[in-house]
């Protein structure tokens, strides 16, 4: 994944401007916005180390985009309600044992992990279309396209695959398990593509960036988290896959940013 930089024309107006995490930090001074930055921060760190059960409430959270329900889920999946579509980006499927082949210290169990997760975000939503939002497959075929064979014949949902640039399997091989595979996907008022794309009259959401923020705690305690993006009208989803990297990005006072744990979606930032 090359991701790009801050201030690339995806992301407009990339200065670091602010620390806004509601709509009245517009009116209150730069003391007291960084105070409530830090403590909605401190709160995260809270969460991180409280021993608790994850609940159906604390692994969403609702949003509305364009008056149309959607669920973000703490593995990185985003659920259109109103269409029933379960929305995963870069789950980069192939690239454990493409790292292990080549020597890397990659166990093994990360390869069931990543089939677990999906088989898990299914069962939750029961979605009748799954689109893969691109890098679905990291890179060509290796053992993982036999265990991703036998996932697909377990599913009853109509799955679609927005290509991205890691994508180099041939389509007609995702057409042999029933998979459509497209580069864009249309149904209005919104737009979905693998890298985050602007255009009039739609709300984009891709993935590509892997995009995380990073959080500071009491102290010198420092977290990086990967996170669901989102501008005014765009959103980046998470990374799925498990063997993945992160891209930090910064927010501006007009972005909203939902980080997660493996158990929960957290509100960080706010417009």
């Amino acid at each position: 994944m090359t991701a790009p930089p801050f201030g690339h024309p995806t992301f407009k107006g990339g200065q670091q401007i602010g620390k806004n995490i509601n709509e009245e930090a517009l009116l209150l001074s730069k003391e007291e916005n960084e105070f409530r930055w830090n403590r909605k921060k401190e709160v995260v760190f809270l969460l991180l180390n409280l021993n608790f059960t994850p609940t159906i409430e604390s692994m969403t959270h609702p949003i509305q985009i364009n008056d149309q329900n959607f669920v973000l889920h703490s593995t990185g999946a985003l659920f259109w309600k109103e269409e029933r579509m379960l929305l995963i980006s870069d789950v980069h499927l192939g690239k454990v044992s493409h790292f292990r082949k080549y020597g890397a210290a990659v166990p093994q169990q990360a390869i069931e992990k990543n089939f677990e997760l999906l088989t898990e975000i299914v069962s939750v939503f029961e979605p009748r279309t799954i689109c893969f939002l691109g890098d679905l497959f990291h890179s060509s075929l290796n053992s993982e396209w036999h265990r991703f064979e036998s996932w697909i014949s377990e599913q009853t949902s109509k799955i679609i695959l927005v290509a991205g640039n890691h994508d180099i399997i041939s389509p007609l091989k995702y057409e042999d398990i029933g998979i459509l595979v497209i580069q864009e996907l249309v149904l209005p008022p919104f737009l979905m593509t693998h890298h985050p794309e602007e255009r009039n009259g739609y709300f984009n959401f891709s993935g590509h960036i892997h995009p995380a923020i990073k959080l500071k705690g009491m102290g010198r305690q420092l977290l990086k988290l990967p996170c669901f993006f989102k501008k005014q009208q765009q959103m980046v989803l998470p990374a799925f896959g498990e063997f993945t990297g992160t891209h930090i990005l910064t927010p501006t006072k007009e972005d909203e940013v939902y980080a997660i744990t493996k158990n929960e979606v957290i509100l960080v930032a706010k417009k």
